[in-house]
């Protein structure tokens, strides 16, 4: 694959991706601000991985230090985590999303396109799509966000859509992720609880179930869904960052734009991912119902035949190994 470069590699999924990549062998630098982590992910990466990391602190938005990476370190593609990820906050503060998530990306290409790197594989999400029209959503669904986090994501999509058409030297991936959870499994890495920047739903339940917060908050139960919560399609991490390394082979061989769902195919409400949490860890998850959070929908699952079929690709990690995998990273980071 040559030398990677993952923006944002760091964080949940770049991280778990970077450990899948160098357990095949593959040579990569991560570039990151610590923006969604801890600065301690870089020992709990390199414990996982049993190596040091060749890493660089900066910004997406920073020109000049994109510039000096991508003139010294001989990158031939680009894995593009960076981003600002949380739907409620991008609500509260869409400028940010903007300024980070769109022109971050731009700045990035630019300087991509500058030094003849044209191997993008995009972190994109099923947040493009909004309310579905239909169910599992498949890659032809109508795309119309429904919060500011999502429509950065569909901007971005566009931008490289217009790229791709403009210049057919390009090899572009945009993988819609549904919902991640889990951990890897050493134990090292994971969606971190004890994170302030942590709103996720595992992180939550895990905190509610160490009396760390009261109980944990659910955002409606008045959805149309069979328990009135909000249903999800929940995909392990590592089968998420598996897909990510069969991206990445498929870009080595494959011009143009694509892009490919991946989810599960199956969707868990909030009280079903609960209810397993409690079941496979024996812990009591105090719950607290609250009124609707703004901008999400009640139902929302994959069709990812598309990824099954043309990146080699298929979930292998359920649901009870998500919840237990979390709660094990949540018992062994120090």
């Amino acid at each position: 694959m040559g030398r990677i470069l993952l923006t944002g590699g760091f964080g949940y999924i770049g991280s778990h991706t970077a450990a899948q990549l160098a357990e095949k062998g593959e040579d990569f630098i991560i570039y990151d601000n610590f923006c969604n982590c801890n600065s301690n992910i870089v020992n709990q990466l390199e414990k996982t991985i049993g190596e040091k990391i060749n890493f660089i602190e900066g910004d997406i938005r920073d020109i000049s230090k994109l510039e000096a990476i991508m003139s010294t370190n001989k990158i031939t593609s680009v894995a593009h985590f960076a981003a600002l990820k949380y739907v409620g906050d991008s609500v509260k503060s869409p400028l940010d999303y903007y300024d980070v998530n769109v022109l971050g990306t731009i700045n990035l290409l630019k300087i991509m396109q500058k030094y003849g790197v044209n191997k993008f594989l995009f972190s994109s999400s099923a947040s493009i799509y909004g309310e579905p029209e239909y169910l599992p959503i498949d890659e032809m669904h109508p795309l119309k966000a429904i919060n500011p986090y999502g429509e950065t994501k569909l901007m971005v999509e566009k931008v490289l859509e217009d790229l791709s058409r403009s210049d057919d030297s390009w090899s572009i991936i945009s993988l819609r992720y549904f919902n991640p959870l889990g951990a890897h499994q050493f134990g090292f890495i994971g969606d971190d609880p004890f994170s302030k920047n942590s709103q996720n739903l595992l992180p939550s339940i895990i905190r509610a179930a160490l009396g760390l917060s009261r109980k944990i908050k659910i955002y409606g139960d008045d959805y149309d869904t069979k328990d009135g919560t909000g249903v999800r399609d929940y995909i392990h991490i590592i089968d998420l960052a598996n897909a990510h390394l069969k991206a990445l082979i498929h870009l080595n061989s494959n011009k143009g734009i694509n892009v490919f769902n991946l989810g599960t195919g199956r969707g868990f409400s909030v009280l079903e991912v609960i209810n397993t949490f409690e079941m496979v860890t024996g812990k009591h998850v105090p719950k607290q119902i609250i009124k609707r959070r703004k901008g999400d929908v009640s139902s929302c699952y994959a069709d990812p035949s598309r990824a099954n079929t043309f990146l080699d690709w298929k979930t292998k990690l359920d649901l009870k190994e998500m919840c237990l995998s979390a709660w094990n990273f949540s018992n062994k980071k120090d």
